[in-house]
């Protein structure tokens, strides 16, 4: 099967060719910086993180180019509420939107360009512009003329009229249409400008995008990328300065992300719903929040539960203890087992996950489908693991080594199983030794040090983790179970989360973020 892509262009999937055979640029939209990002900014980053690396997976080299917004009029107001500078606070959004996007374990793009860096590009395009008899001057504005490009309209799939009808626009009676837009705005007293052949004065929001992709990818690329909030008017204003500035076709293939939803409510500020990414991350893991996202279509809509992003937790759980599993297996004294045959069965089954895998990504990146992919291969190693005598098999370890190796390469494909990050460790045996009974002194020592290390926001220790299990381990043992079930309670309120398994108890630990 080949690579297909939705196209808002054409509103189907089209057969993806590159413009220049195995070579990709992309260009996506990123956020204009005045406040932290949430995550709607991380569904769209995550989105395009994940075609991109798909894309190199296929063996493409890509140059993928993402923008920062660090001058507009929400920047400036903001910066006025907050007492400071519009550019210093550009400047600390940006950096804190990095390391947001870093914690969340997205890689950094080819380019980051910001659109006060390309002034320059951006009045040259206006000047191509208005050569062209498209845009027009009005006392240090200037305003592109959409009724000069035929076809506008043709990205949202509206005609002039009903786009005047429904559009939200800066009243300005001095324009020739009420859907003209800005392409250079004369600066108010206390605001930002650079000077212009029409004055000082800022760019436009739209015409930023289309300097900067230019810059970067060329007059014509392949993919633009963008939340279904920017279809209109930010990507038909987009195409049509564009094309009309170049004579040429602006992106070949349009993509855009859906919404995120909260408990089926719009996220907004007014309704006090936003969801910040570096307060998810406080909450729940990357990997975890990465797959509650991904387990949505990228162009559906998707809404955001408590009871949704705690199945997803649950699901990271069951990759990494998959791995965990495999790597125990492997680290066992194998000196005198025999060696049959390969794992026959469990090689077939790597083998047609990563089929269903790369099957389910070629049908316009289709996450959920190798989501299952995964879990279905994880399905089939925990039915090898089960199987007693593959224990001291060195093929069949051979094979599960194989299919963890498989799972891992599909995993990085979405960004999933960071299990040997600092963020994240899986430890195994939970005894401390055997038939060590644990001292109750020891005992409450071990839970004021993990109250400690927890209340500070440092690592908990991990040898005092081991004794509260073991402890937990003694109350079964008792069968003082709801002993066994408080100290488990306990430890999940710490970040430590406890699984019961034919081997003994093993745990998670989840490290403090800064």
């Amino acid at each position: 099967m080949s690579l297909r892509i939705y196209n808002t262009m054409s509103r189907r999937k089209e057969p993806f060719d590159p413009l220049v055979p195995g070579e990709i640029r992309m260009y996506a939209c990123g956020p204009t910086v005045y406040d932290r990002a949430h995550i709607g900014h991380a569904r769209a980053a995550l989105t395009f993180d994940v075609v991109w690396r798909y894309l190199e997976y296929r063996g493409y080299r890509v140059t993928y180019v993402r923008n920062f917004t660090d001058v507009d009029d929400k920047i400036i107001h903001r910066a006025a509420e907050l007492g400071q500078g519009w550019d210093s606070l550009a400047e600390e959004q940006i950096e804190a939107y990095r390391r947001d996007m870093r914690a969340l374990g997205l890689r950094t793009p080819t380019h980051e360009p910001r659109a006060t860096q390309h002034i320059r590009e951006m009045i040259a395009v206006i000047q191509t512009l208005i050569g062209r008899g498209v845009a027009y001057c009005l006392d240090g504005d200037v305003y592109f003329e959409v009724r000069r490009f035929a076809d506008y309209g043709k990205l949202s799939h509206r005609g002039l009229e009903e786009l005047r009808a429904g559009a939200r626009v800066e009243v300005d009676h001095r324009k020739r249409d009420p859907l003209d837009f800005a392409l250079w705005k004369t600066s108010k007293p206390g605001e930002p400008s650079w000077d212009s052949p029409w004055g000082p004065g800022r760019p436009g929001w739209h015409i930023e995008c289309s300097a900067m992709s230019m810059e970067y990818l060329g007059e014509t690329f392949d993919i633009h990328g963008g939340g279904a909030d920017l279809i209109f008017p930010h990507h038909e204003n987009e195409i049509a300065q564009s094309e009309c500035a170049t004579g040429k076709p602006f992106g070949r293939y349009w993509v855009h992300n859906g919404f995120v939803n909260i408990h089926a409510e719009k996220m907004s500020k007014s309704l006090g719903n936003v969801l910040a990414v570096r307060e998810l991350l406080d909450r729940v893991t990357p990997g975890a929040l990465k797959i509650f996202l991904l387990g949505t279509h990228y162009r559906a809509p998707l809404d955001f539960s408590e009871e949704a992003i705690g199945s997803a937790g649950r699901a990271e759980h069951r990759l990494l203890n998959a791995l965990s599993e495999i790597r125990r297996v492997q680290e066992m004294d194998l000196s005198g087992a025999a060696s049959s045959q390969d794992d026959r069965p469990l090689l077939r089954q790597i083998r047609h996950a990563e089929r269903e895998f790369t099957d389910a990504m070629d049908d316009d990146f289709n996450t959920p489908r190798a989501l299952a992919a995964m879990f279905d291969l994880v399905r089939d190693i925990n039915t090898s693991l089960r199987d007693t005598d593959r224990a001291s098999d060195k093929a069949a370890i051979d094979s599960l080594r194989l299919a963890g190796d498989a799972l891992r390469e599909l995993g990085s494909v979405l960004g999933v199983l960071l299990e040997d990050s600092p963020e994240k460790r899986v430890f195994s045996d939970a005894r401390v030794a055997d038939g060590v009974q644990v001292r109750v002194s020891d005992y409450h020592e071990a839970r004021k040090a993990i109250d400690d290390a927890f209340q500070s926001g440092q690592p908990l220790p991990e040898d005092k983790v081991r004794i509260i299990v073991e402890r937990r381990r003694q109350c079964r043992d008792e069968k003082d179970w709801a002993g066994a079930d408080s100290i488990r309670a306990w430890l999940g309120d710490r970040g430590v989360i406890v699984e019961d398994t034919p081997r003994g108890a093993r745990w998670q630990l989840k490290s403090p973020r800064t």
